[in-house]
């Protein structure tokens, strides 16, 4: 079939199975167009949880797909390609961070969402690059914590918050590889261009960057801000909905300085629609958990929304 005939075959299926499509921020345009809901991977979870759907097909990485089985555990979950994982969740083994948490037994433990369900179930608190500034600010300052997984975000929050929370050493290796010297250079091109960029990305590009934020937070710097041009460091996905959102702006990301190519995630690239068909078409691959780890994954994760609201951060 051709893609045309894929996305016909991909809408009737999706009525048939009375499912619900949700395409992250960073998949393929085409599969962006088809999702009933496009955004970050709590938020889509979220999202799915107001919808009355059978089967949720989560277009995005495995730990996403997870954490929409934790926040539904009575739905069908499935992910069009069970080999799309994550660097940085795959930088922080279950095993090696039990050994890690208990040579800091003091520590509180709060981990970034972009985790497995095996790291979710060793936290006291879930995080997101948006809301983890403001949780850690709400905990008491002699309190120790352990930040995981990822080292960059991490590292940013302890700046930013003068905190010195101890970091799991985990990287998304898109983000970290971004570099200043290529922002640089483009920043020399398109000196009238603010640099945006995600906080995931490593210190040296972070210092260079004029607005630092979750996916979520650039699209609204962006939408509220006067420039018509805009240096991206974050992955390449994230421009279909940029360029949705604000037709006459222009965006430039780091594939257009000739040094560099790094901005793109293979893993989320993974998903195709022949696959979000064939998925669709037999409900597999299916995101598979035991009730006790959607039970012990699931606690962090409602502490966060509940301290979330507390704070004002969401209704």
């Amino acid at each position: 079939m051709n893609d045309t005939e894929l996305k016909r075959e991909i809408i009737n299926l999706k009525k048939e199975k009375k499912a619900v499509i949700l395409g992250h921020y960073y998949q393929r345009h085409e599969i962006q167009e088809l999702s009933d809901f496009v955004g970050d991977s709590l938020a889509l979870a979220q999202e799915a949880q107001r919808t009355d759907a059978e089967v949720i097909v989560f277009c995005g990485v495995h730990f996403m797909a997870e954490t929409a089985k934790i926040l539904n555990p009575s739905r069908k979950v499935l992910l069009p390609d069970m080999e799309a994982s994550c660097s940085l969740a795959e930088s922080c083994k279950a095993e090696d961070f039990a050994r890690f948490k208990a040579d800091h037994p003091d520590h509180m433990v709060i981990s970034y969402v972009n985790c497995s369900a095996e790291i979710k179930a060793l936290s006291d608190l879930i995080c997101t690059s948006g809301n983890a500034e403001q949780l850690v600010r709400s905990l008491p300052e002699d309190q120790k914590i352990i930040f995981a997984p990822d080292r960059n975000l991490g590292g940013y929050i302890n700046q930013v918050t003068g905190r010195q929370m101890v970091l799991w050493n985990g990287v998304c290796t898109v983000h970290d590889a971004m570099q200043a010297e290529a922002v640089l250079r483009l920043k020399a091109d398109h000196p009238d261009a603010p640099v945006v960029a995600h906080p995931e990305c490593n210190p040296a590009l972070l210092k260079v960057a004029d607005f630092i934020g979750s996916t979520k937070a650039m699209l609204s710097y962006i939408k509220k801000s006067p420039n018509k041009r805009f240096i991206v460091a974050t992955e390449t996905g994230i421009l279909y909905e940029m360029q949705r959102e604000n037709p006459d702006k222009e965006f430039i990301t780091l594939r257009d300085d000739r040094h560099c190519a790094c901005d793109d995630c293979a893993y989320m690239k993974l998903n195709t629609l022949d696959k979000l068909y064939r998925c669709l078409r037999d409900e597999q691959p299916e995101i598979l958990m035991s009730d006790d780890m959607i039970e012990r994954a699931k606690r962090p994760i409602v502490r966060m929304l509940d301290m979330s609201r507390q704070l004002g951060i969401i209704k």
